[in-house]
């Protein structure tokens, strides 16, 4: 068994699978993307352990482990072997102590090649919380009102050979009282910056990169706070475009949608929309007209844009027009201005 640097996580084996054997709350929490959970004790189990470990005395708490444990040892070496067919596997628990280093032994006993993860994930998390402030990118943030096609901008982006950041993709949320709809469900919060930093960390710093404008919460999730101060100080370009554009638009995006979903959507926002403006969302939305049912949601969301670009310092900021939601064309046009004035 060997003790791994947290250092060369990034540069492991591709046929080195990583075992968290953290309780399955842990694991859900917040894990290391990629890694199986291969717990050694249960919630409750270690809750047991726990106790007795404050209450009496580190050697009742080692028993008990052994009691619980002892019956599960060949379970743990036939999960381990179906997980890593190559037999090799990188361990780790909280801090890379007793128990990886117990999993690792019966692990080792049972002919797999182990390693352990120094500092455990303990060290993962203090690790990436810090480059989250360290690491720094050369954002460029693409703005607009709701319904300027922004995510579709940002693909196209990608497609003509930049490098993106497509935060509501990584968050499963469209950042929105109506962001769910059609998402799969959100991660924890810890998990979520635990995948960003998969992406955040793949990117090159000598290249811009293309962000859409969000705040900080994104559903559930919020973006770490390192990451959102590189974000809010960054260059903005705003792309503004016709209301009507916005709401032919929207109502071809979110007509696809149950309506119960969508009267759901606006209901979460009634205290800041109003009852009246929900109840006529609620009509038109009966009589299959969206694009009334849109104008209504964009009556909250235009008046709340500016304030929400207030709560960042963007630097610089600039405004382009377009007469019409032309993804493709939009894209080479920002590609061209970014070039023009050095992003």
């Amino acid at each position: 068994m060997a003790r791994i640097p947290l250092e060369q996580l990034w540069h492991k084996p591709s046929e080195q699978v990583i075992i968290d054997v953290r309780t399955p709350a842990e694991y859900a929490a917040g894990h290391i993307p990629g890694a199986y959970n291969l717990p050694l004790f249960s919630n409750e189990e270690r809750a047991i352990v726990g106790t007795l470990y404050k209450q009496h005395s580190a050697d009742h708490a080692f028993l008990k482990g052994l009691d619980l444990v002892g019956p599960k040892m060949s379970t743990f070496v036939k999960r381990a072997r179906k997980l890593a067919p190559a037999g090799q596997i990188l361990l780790h628990c909280w801090r890379g102590g007793q128990r990886s280093g117990s999993m690792a032994w019966l692990l080792g006993f049972a002919g797999l090649k182990v390693d352990v993860l120094e500092g455990g994930y303990k060290a993962y998390r203090r690790f990436v919380l810090d480059e989250f402030t360290n690491r720094k990118l050369r954002f460029v943030v693409v703005g607009g009102q709701t319904g300027s096609g922004k995510t579709e901008i940002l693909k196209d982006l990608a497609e003509q050979g930049e490098q993106i950041l497509d935060l509501e993709k990584i968050a499963h949320h469209k950042g929105s009282a109506f962001g769910a709809l059609g998402e799969e469900d959100q991660a924890q919060p810890e998990q979520f910056e635990n995948d960003l930093f998969e992406f955040f960390n793949q990117l090159n710093p000598q290249r811009r990169v293309w962000l859409e404008n969000e705040s900080r919460a994104i559903g559930r999730v919020f973006l770490p706070q390192g990451f959102w101060d590189q974000f809010r100080e960054s260059a903005l370009i705003e792309v503004q475009l016709p209301l009507e554009e916005r709401i032919s638009y929207l109502v071809e995006a979110y007509s696809q949608y149950p309506k119960q979903d969508l009267l759901q959507s606006f209901q979460s926002i009634e205290r800041r929309l109003g009852g009246q403006w929900v109840k006529a969302a609620a009509d038109a939305l009966e009589s299959d007209d969206y694009a009334t049912a849109v104008q209504i949601a964009l009556r909250y969301y235009d008046k709340s844009y500016p304030f929400a670009n207030q709560k960042c310092q963007f630097n610089p900021v600039w405004k382009l027009s377009f007469d019409q939601i032309n993804p493709h064309y939009i894209a080479t046009e920002l590609i061209s201005f970014a070039d023009g004035n050095n992003l």
